[in-house]
């Protein structure tokens, strides 16, 4: 059996893929954003594999959840689960940085750095990531006004180009994206069109299983089926600038 990281899994579909995994037997590292809310976590946590701690909108604190891990042992897989989606401004992190752009792409950045390298990573996406091409010229969101929706768009795209980096740079590792669609979780809203069971069940699929459509690497994935992504997320030339900018950002070479 094997043993899972999944970053943001105190709800949503972060929750729903640790539940399914645990119920196939697996082991599951959870994720929680303060030590309140993974004290209440309840039969999940007690459950689980351990529970990492830290604010991933914080670098400091997301290099402290990588440590936490490594202390745990080496991950089986990795599932980049959590994310945020509207703001209401572009906020500041400690470190200055656009609270989106830090949640979506810098902490999965940082941890895929400094994890002990898994043999599966998963980066959760969107289907809006194919409006956010362009975003390298201005990353972090301080030369422009601030439009959420475009943000948001732009690290969907840009965590697609890091699974696809990957996929090159670590041909050992099979690094995928997923688009879980329009979810009916506390994010999606009530009205949203995909149960919580569907929208997980891609991602836990690819971080276990033994299924020889799994063995792949460097692909985009959407209700278990592969999609083309947006042009620019599988541009070598645009995975290998991100890469870059993400690095000189965080002070993190990616190994």
């Amino acid at each position: 059996m094997a043993i899972v990281f999944i970053t943001g899994s105190t709800d949503g579909l972060g929750r729903a893929a640790a539940q399914s995994l645990l119920d196939l037997g697996h082991r599951v590292v959870l994720h929680a954003r303060t030590a309140d809310r993974a004290a209440v976590l309840g039969e999940l946590g007690s459950r689980a594999a351990g529970i990492a701690v830290g604010n991933l909108s914080s670098a400091e604190e997301t290099r402290l959840v990588a440590d936490q891990i490594n202390a745990i042992g080496r991950m089986d897989a990795v599932i980049h689960n959590a994310g945020v989606y509207t703001q209401p401004g572009r906020g500041d992190t400690p470190e200055g940085h656009a609270i989106t752009f830090a949640v979506n792409t810098l902490a999965p950045y940082i941890l895929t750095a400094l994890i002990e390298r898994p043999a599966r990573l998963v980066y959760l996406s969107s289907g809006l990531h194919r409006g956010g091409e362009g975003s390298l010229a201005d990353l972090d969101w301080t030369k422009r006004p601030w439009d959420s929706a475009k943000a948001y768009a732009e690290t969907k795209l840009q965590v697609v180009a890091l699974a696809f980096a990957l996929a090159r740079r670590w041909p050992q590792v099979l690094s995928n994206a997923v688009d879980p669609g329009w979810v009916r979780t506390r994010m999606g809203g009530a009205g949203a069109p995909v149960d919580i069971d569907t929208g997980q069940r891609t991602q836990a699929w690819l971080a276990v299983s033994e299924d020889a459509e799994v063995q792949v690497s460097g692909r985009y994935w959407h209700h278990l089926r592969q999609q083309e992504p947006a042009r620019e997320a599988a541009d070598p030339a645009f995975q290998d600038g991100l890469i870059a900018r993400l690095g000189e950002l965080t002070g993190i070479a990616l190994p």
